[in-house]
């Protein structure tokens, strides 16, 4: 099965180029223009690990190949427009660091610097977290999370003084806005200024528990405790990561390992155990087990779900393969779009789709820890 994984990854990468990743089905189906943006930087995170774990260069060649194509020798970023204040054009901005400790091109480093900027700049709510997009004002998704702070701590900890206590108190904010104690589960968004349609009044929260934006924030603190020196601020990550991982892990479907698209509401008509959401839970208890973050059991439950995703989705065809039950997109909102409100009845009603890199990428960064895993 290995071989086959790494054969579709590489039929993937040879069959894409920086104007047209066949992985950005949300792109493609859209009719847009290449651009900046963070499902390729998704996808580029775990071509650089499967280039670390396997050796093979030509996942890393394909990432340089494509950054290059965007960064200029000046730093600058082809499409990238820092006064939409987007925090999901940060994320890619995360593959400068490997990059730029592998060849040393000082473009890399200046790009870098810009995206840093826009997090200067970034709007924040009363309480001090950035705002997840210019278009919605006041507001914090889970998503953020992972979009922006794993590549603010990379910056902090390769070019910056070492201070990570602004993104430790947007985190902590997070934990205290977002998390609910009886589910053991954290809200998909929350609007600080109880302003949005989708928002409770009096909490601010949204409504339901979306698998996919869980999955963002525990890759996010998996990739934190690694990044973050050892200390206080470390010690603190995990707490709040071994919280998330003990609780999200109660719902697992006892048969596959997978998890649910509203999580919290399995067997429900219409809801279904998702690719994309499952993989990032998978990655995150394997890599926590791995550093020692969480109990070794946590090992097995994670590669429990990554099978329970081989038998389901990943389909064999001669030589193609197929990895499917991937949700394309879900949000809140904006105004204008009521239709994303938080309901049950709106997240199941996302299309599914096959070989999406919102789901590969995450399928593929589990299966590099699987491979670490095998390799210790």
């Amino acid at each position: 099965m290995y071989e086959q994984i790494d054969a579709y990854v590489l039929r993937l990468i040879e069959e894409s180029t920086p104007e047209r990743t066949v992985w950005n089905i949300e792109k493609i189906r859209q009719g847009k223009s290449a651009d900046w943006n963070y499902i390729d930087g998704c996808m580029l995170t775990a071509l650089l690990a499967m280039s670390e774990i396997t050796g093979d260069t030509r996942y890393f060649a394909f990432a340089e190949h494509f950054v290059d194509s965007f960064v200029g020798d000046d730093g600058s970023i082809r499409t990238y427009r820092m006064e939409k204040y987007n925090l999901d054009d940060v994320n890619e901005g995360r593959v400068l660091f490997p990059l730029y400790e592998a060849t040393k091109k000082e473009k890399y480093k200046k790009a870098a610097a810009l995206l840093r900027r826009q997090l200067s700049e970034q709007p924040r709510t009363f309480e001090g977290n950035f705002w997840h997009k210019a278009i919605y004002p006041n507001q914090v998704w889970l998503d953020g999370l992972y979009m922006a702070q794993p590549f603010y701590a990379l910056y902090e900890k390769n070019f910056g003084s070492g201070d990570y206590s602004d993104m430790l108190r947007q985190i902590e904010t997070v934990r205290a806005r977002m998390f609910d104690a009886d589910r053991q589960l954290y809200y998909h968004g929350y609007d600080a200024s109880r302003k949005a349609f989708w928002a409770d009044s009096e909490t601010g929260r949204s409504r339901n528990f979306w698998l996919r934006s869980i999955g963002w924030f525990a890759v996010a603190l998996a990739d934190l405790v690694e990044i973050v020196p050892t200390g206080e601020t470390n010690e603190r990550l995990r707490a709040i990561f071994t919280e998330l991982m003990q609780g999200v892990a109660r719902w697992a479907d006892e048969a596959s390992g997978m998890y649910w698209q509203v999580v919290d509401q399995g067997g429900r008509e219409g809801n279904y155990l998702e690719t994309s959401g499952s993989s990032m839970l998978a990655y995150a208890m394997l890599k926590g087990a791995r550093l020692g973050v969480l109990p070794q059991d946590y090992a097995a439950k994670g590669e429990k779900t990554f099978r329970g995703i081989v038998e389901r989705y990943l389909s064999f065809s001669g030589k193609e393969l197929n990895l499917g039950g991937i949700c394309l997109v879900a949000g809140l909102g904006p105004e204008d779009n009521r239709r994303r409100d938080g309901s049950y009845a709106y997240y199941i009603s996302e299309p599914v789709v096959e070989n999406d890199a919102k789901g590969v990428a995450p399928f593929l960064l589990c299966y590099t820890e699987i491979k670490r895993r095998e390799l210790r």
